[in-house]
């Protein structure tokens, strides 16, 4: 059956919209209708060559819809059923799951290297992290999906897929902020849109934004924050200043920048927490030395998917939204169509907006 998809060609390529000839799902596979997806930033690393990705793919990893038909010896769905597409499923068995952190999983990306469709020319397409997204419909492994959680309507669910489950998990795992401290998110795109209002839940005292357009602020004081600062030379002056000369007790890093990390390193207390999220290339080289690491004390850590569990995190996401506590719609700056999805990489680049979500 062919569908119509967003196609990479190659890296460095502009992604072509056309159709693809997807297969009926195989044993432990399901067959799914894509609602909505978001159009992530680390779609944009897997264009450009930042992430590497088997090529020719169809791109999109953030997404949710309805399965239409399951292979043989899937269980936990049925067609019919809203799903919420895991792109990092863990595989249970290798030594990063044995100790639980699932998000690390040796094995969570092996199928993306799969062909799992073709062009309507015949070429073989794969899927470009494991889901494929950016297409109307999609075949993928059982394991790639979750059941939608109650009272989350399908096409806010998508964004569950990445960039909330990024960044909650970014300040509740692997952050771990408490009761009253300060935090600063660096980069106002849909993970730290995420990271703002996951802080604010967390009570927070004060959080601080840092962009490099002026023009988000009023999304980052919607989505929690209490201050809001325009990335420069002095941006980690200006955080201490904010915060009594002692800087942040946790930053929080969602731009994959050089810049942008040792700035959230240094807005970070003596004693305090910088965490990076952001994915940068192997260019963006970040410099210490030896005696700062010594005398400022503070933890640096990386942080992969939030350091979450989807099939444990979603529930606790699902009752964060039917509180009101946490707003999905503040995330979703423009809706688009599948062919809008050319342009909204355009904006990502042109660094404009906070996450756009394809709409089918």
């Amino acid at each position: 059956m062919a569908v119509r998809a967003a196609v990479l060609p190659a890296v460095g390529s502009p992604l072509r919209i056309t159709g693809i000839d997807l297969p009926d799902p195989g044993p432990g596979q399901v067959r799914v209708r894509l609602a909505a997806a978001g159009v992530c930033h680390s779609d944009l690393s897997l264009s450009d060559g930042t992430m590497r990705v088997p090529v020719p793919a169809v791109l999109g990893h953030e997404g949710a819809g309805t399965i239409v038909a399951v292979g043989e010896g899937v269980g936990h769905v049925a067609p019919g059923d809203g799903v919420v597409l895991n792109w990092a499923p863990s595989c249970g068995a290798c030594h990063a799951c044995s100790l639980g952190e699932v998000w690390l999983c040796a094995n969570a990306l092996s199928g993306a290297a799969n062909v799992y469709a073709r062009t309507t020319e015949g070429t073989d397409l794969h899927p470009g992290l494991n889901v494929a997204a950016f297409a109307e419909e999609t075949v993928v492994s059982a394991p790639c999906v979750l059941p939608v959680p109650d009272g989350v309507p399908l096409t806010d669910a998508a964004l569950l897929g990445c960039a909330v489950l990024t960044g909650y998990g970014a300040v509740h795992h692997a952050a771990r902020v408490r009761q009253g401290e300060t935090v600063a998110v660096f980069g106002v795109g849909g993970v730290g849109l995420s990271a703002l209002q996951a802080a604010r839940i967390a009570g927070a005292s004060k959080i601080v934004a840092v962009d490099v357009s002026a023009e988000k602020e009023e999304l980052a004081r919607a989505a929690g924050a209490t201050d809001y600062v325009v990335a420069s030379d002095t941006t980690a002056r200006e955080i201490r200043g904010l915060t009594g000369k002692q800087g942040v007790d946790v930053a929080v890093e969602c731009a994959g920048r050089a810049v942008s990390i040792r700035a959230a390193w240094d807005s970070t207390r003596r004693g305090g927490r910088t965490t990076v999220v952001g994915i940068g290339g192997k260019d963006q080289q970040v410099t210490f030395n030896a005696l700062e690491i010594f005398h400022w004390g503070r933890t640096l850590s990386g942080c992969v998917y939030g350091n979450s569990d989807p099939a444990e995190d979603l529930p606790v996401l699902a009752e964060h939204i039917r509180a009101g506590r946490l707003d999905l719609s503040a995330l979703v700056t423009e809706r688009i169509s599948l062919d809008g999805i050319p342009a909204a990489f355009e904006n990502m680049l042109a660094g404009k907006g906070g996450r756009a979500l394809v709409v089918f």
